[in-house]
């Protein structure tokens, strides 16, 4: 199975008419230059191309009303001045005679792109349409959308298909308020939608757009709102809300396929958005969906006015429906002060609805940083007055790094009698090792090694390490006589140079962490069931959950509230992913982690099992190759001893970690951008 990508040049064949400065920006080059760069990297010829189709009126009629569909069926007929007045009933969108079609065939292409990943024809994928669609209403046009193009395939999904759960992911810098009318009394949608605000003040200025708006009567809960009150949001205020509102909540719901409101807007140079995240951020937020409903994911165009940092964004978001390693993440830091005030207002908000915020903060009980008055009517002065604002000031920010997909994607090193999964290459040679690295071997790690074959399997590992760090391999998988003393020897050896950063995440019991430094070369994440004696250092993190690693909501909230937050802000070259014996988590979970941490490091993961393990390396090399783990099914309420611990430790950690922050307090707490 591969990646989807539908596109039709026919979508670009309407434009503005007449001079509307709101709607100038929405230009038919939006998509060209999208699809031009998917080409020109070479990645619309590694996508499967599914040819477009008009939406039927059963289809729009899923979402809007009779009376609205027959209006929209009149335009084509409409003179320039019966376009102009037919389009003042609505805001801030322009008809045109082939918007309609256009409209068709953009509702159409979403459709498409959800029947061929849901009958398996492709893993994911993505639909670049024009015109986009999440502002659109039951009988209205708005925001430059005529149809609700993801509203239309979610229930077209729940209709055709039998789905009981689907999560709209909208990344968009506006809020999708035609979606969340669509959904906000069902149960069966989840809704969660990231948006500028700034308190009612940035378009479309609703009521309903705030934080406290969490659905109505069933669906209570299932709208989950996160207000930008303030621009110049960067790529940690990103990850920080998923990390501690999206993941979560996304894993109780238990999604049986996810949609992204794919709108790019929200990143840099946008003149809409006015944030400051970086287009390979998309990589990162698309990776972290990926695991979720058997990695069925359908991401559709919405927004995004800055053509070069479109292009870019959408060629991060299908580098990683290719399952490319994501680039290094940039910029990872800590949330700003305003960020933290809407993760905590969010967080509040839904406690009530998600087991895994049960612990959240009650909402805060001081004023906003961006709510006070005197700062807006200062703002409105400065405008008023003609001073020039913050809006004209050009962006400027790097190309992405460039992807890189090594030759080999998994290698494994394995005893002869354990069969290589498809796909993986078996690596049992020291060849590669330069004369330097093999005496360094020999004098400093090999010669207190009693075991026959230790000497061979810990060359061949070091051999692996120093292929992955050329980006001749991307990840490794062994199976080892003694995996404590093959974690010892493979950090010593990966720390050896001063810029390198291992990232060791240990699952289960019996993991000796006295080598471990405060250098900062490494930092150990170790989930256990054991409560440590004392606390190492900075860089030795113990998580003990009171079951184990066989706890299932309880290794969720940690790898959520934990982990991936200090596993981005510490920014590794390696990630050393280490299953202790008898650690008691199920394969599902196990392929999870190991899937959700490839987004670190370039994908650089090596993953170390004792021999006894051999039933792990086929689910375990899947997950290694980029294929999604199978779903957790639906999550329990963690243990309220669990729910405590991994609070308060993390309320301990966040002073050093600041990506771990999920409150701001009145005075200091979050740094401003």
């Amino acid at each position: 199975m591969g990646t989807a990508l539908i596109y039709d040049e026919e979508m670009t064949k309407y434009k503005l008419l007449w001079v509307d400065p709101a709607c100038k920006i929405e230009v038919p080059e939006r998509l060209t230059v999208s699809h031009e760069a998917l080409v020109r990297n070479g990645l619309a010829d590694r996508c499967v191309s599914i040819p477009v189709r008009e939406a039927t009126d059963a289809d729009i009629l899923l979402v809007h009303s009779e009376e609205y569909l027959e209006a929209v069926k009149k335009t084509p007929y409409m003179t320039l001045e019966d376009l102009k007045e037919f389009t003042l009933q609505y805001g801030d969108v322009y008809f045109h005679p082939n918007i309609y079609h256009c409209a068709k065939l953009a509702a159409g292409a979403a459709l498409q792109l959800v029947d061929s990943v849901m009958t398996g024809k492709v893993r994911n994928g993505m639909a670049l349409v024009r015109p986009p669609g999440h502002h659109s209403m039951r009988s209205a046009a708005n925001g430059f959308c005529v149809f609700n193009n993801v509203a239309i395939a979610a229930k077209y999904a729940k209709q055709k298909y039998g789905l009981q759960r689907v999560l709209i992911v909208d990344w968009d810098v506006h809020h999708g308020q035609g979606v969340q009318y669509s959904f906000e009394d069902d149960p069966s949608v989840l809704y969660f939608s990231w948006h500028r605000y700034e308190h009612q003040k940035f378009w479309p200025q609703l009521r309903e757009s705030d934080y406290d708006s969490v659905g109505k009567e069933k669906g209570a809960g299932f709208n989950i709102n996160v207000p930008w009150n303030k621009v110049g949001m960067q790529n940690s205020d990103y990850l920080a809300v998923f990390s501690h509102v999206l993941l979560p909540v996304a894993y109780e719901f238990c999604p049986d396929l996810v949609l992204v409101c794919a709108g790019f807007d929200s990143a840099i140079g946008d003149p809409e958005g006015e944030m400051c995240a970086t287009p390979d951020i998309f990589a990162h937020l698309t990776h972290l969906l990926m695991n979720l409903a058997g990695g069925k994911l359908c991401a559709v165009l919405e927004g995004g006015y800055n053509l070069t940092s479109l292009a870019q964004s959408v060629c991060q978001t299908v580098h990683t429906l290719l399952r490319d390693p994501a680039p290094r993440p940039a910029n990872i830091n800590g949330p700003c002060k305003s960020a933290l005030e809407s993760l905590h207002c969010v967080r509040s908000a839904h406690k009530n609805f998600w087991s895994c915020l049960k612990c959240a903060a009650d909402l805060p009980n001081f004023e906003l940083s961006t709510k006070r008055i005197k700062l807006a009517e200062e703002e409105e002065e400065k405008v008023e007055e003609g001073e020039e604002a913050i809006s004209t000031k050009e962006e400027e920010w790097p190309d992405p790094p460039k992807r890189v997909a090594p030759p080999v994607r998994t290698a494994l090193v394995v005893p002869d009698g354990v069969s290589c999964p498809d796909g993986c290459k078996r690596f049992s040679s020291s060849d590669n090792l330069s004369p330097l690295i093999a005496n360094k071997l020999r004098e400093n790690f090999l010669k207190d090694l009693d075991d026959s074959d230790a000497p061979s399997t810990f060359s061949s590992l070091i051999s692996l390490v120093e292929e992955m760090k050329k980006d001749e391999i991307c990840s490794g998988l062994a199976l080892v006589h003694d995996v404590s003393m093959a974690t010892m020897r493979v950090i010593q050896h990966a720390t050896t140079a001063p810029s390198n950063r291992v990232l060791v995440v240990c699952v289960g019991d019996r993991m000796d962490p006295n080598h471990i430094t405060e250098d900062g070369r490494t930092l150990v994440v170790h989930i256990s069931g054991n409560k440590p004696e004392k606390h190492k250092c900075k860089y030795y993190i113990p998580v003990c959950l009171r079951k184990g690693c066989g706890e299932l909501s309880g290794v969720i909230q940690a790898v959520f509230g934990l982990l991936l937050p200090l596993g981005y802000e510490y920014d590794p070259s390696l990630v050393l992913l280490v299953r202790m014996p008898d650690s008691g988590m199920c394969d599902s979970m196990w392929q999870q982690l190991t899937g959700l941490l490839q987004g670190l490091a370039q994908g650089h993961t090596l993953v170390l099992m004792q021999e006894s393990e051999k039933a792990c390396v086929d689910p375990t090399a899947s997950s290694l190759l980029g294929n999604a783990a199978p779903s957790l099914g639906p999550l329990h309420a963690p243990l309220p001893e669990d729910v405590e611990a991994l609070e308060s430790l993390r309320r301990r950690l966040q002073t050093d970690w600041k990506l771990l922050q999920t409150t701001a307090p009145e005075s200091g707490g979050g740094d401003d951008h």
